[in-house]
């Protein structure tokens, strides 16, 4: 059947992909096509489409090896793995030092997608939680992460964004977003304070990769009347100083 077909397809892709990944000076058609059982000409035609596509890549021997784009796409998933592992003391520290709740999160479009919390035990009820999608606009964190486009691609980013008015503190357009987001550029840090909820803030820090590009905030958040307007200064201080550490576990060099 057609279905049976597809799934058989998948399946030879895939062991040419694993036989030639063990490989350090890859695998010429005809050893592929031993190594899984398929005729040379059923082999080449898959390999054929696997090397257009950048999953594997020929040599000038005539050998084939994992080409960049598989690369690319495990490393995405790597890089989400090995930030979770670099910041996640680094989350608890925060929560520890500073009696806030901590968290870390990543940009998708246009929202924070939160990967990692910290909560402080106290009477205050945090309703954020691991997963949640967070509007960029009015979160520290998201903030931090827009700061890594330029005026076009936030532009284009934003398109869809409707600026929701959550409190009176809350940005309400585009300009007001850059305004915004340029102030976070030159201290280096940004803050929404009682932008989403009435009576709470939150402190965010940047943190970047080996290439100087910005992947993820980490940020300290609690109610506003414990985190005063005297603590500001100390608290963007050390969530800095913590995001940068986590950079540097990242490769970041400064």
């Amino acid at each position: 059947m057609p279905d049976d077909k597809s799934v058989q397809s998948i399946e030879r892709a895939l062991d040419i992909i694993e036989a030639v990944a063990v490989e350090q000076e890859g695998l010429s058609l005809t050893e592929i096509a031993v190594k899984v059982g398929l005729h040379k000409s059923t082999a080449h035609r898959i390999i054929a489409t696997l090397t257009k596509r950048g999953y594997l890549d020929k040599s000038n021997e005539n050998n084939y090896r994992v080409g960049l784009k598989l690369i690319e796409a495990v490393s995405c998933y790597i890089n989400s793995l090995e930030l979770q592992t670099e910041a996640r003391p680094y989350v608890a520290q925060i929560t520890a030092n500073l009696g806030l709740t901590s968290h870390l999160g990543v940009l998708d479009g246009d929202k924070v997608v939160y990967i990692e919390k910290m909560d402080v035990v106290s009477s205050v009820k945090m309703y954020s939680q691991i997963g949640l999608r967070m509007h960029a606009y009015c979160s520290s964190l998201g903030k931090c992460l827009l700061a890594n486009y330029s005026k076009e691609q936030l532009d284009a980013i934003m398109t869809d964004c409707g600026f929701i008015k959550f409190t009176a503190n809350t940005i309400a357009d585009i300009d007001a977003l850059h305004v915004e987001i340029n102030k976070v550029r030159k201290q280096g840090w940004a803050m929404d304070d009682e932008e989403y909820e009435i009576g709470h803030r939150c402190i965010g820090a940047p943190i970047y990769d080996y290439r100087g590009d910005i992947i993820a905030a980490i940020s300290a958040s609690g109610d506003k009347h414990v985190l005063t307007d005297d603590r500001i200064e100390e608290v963007s201080q050390y969530v800095m100083k913590v995001a940068l550490e986590i950079s540097k576990g990242m490769g970041y060099v400064e």
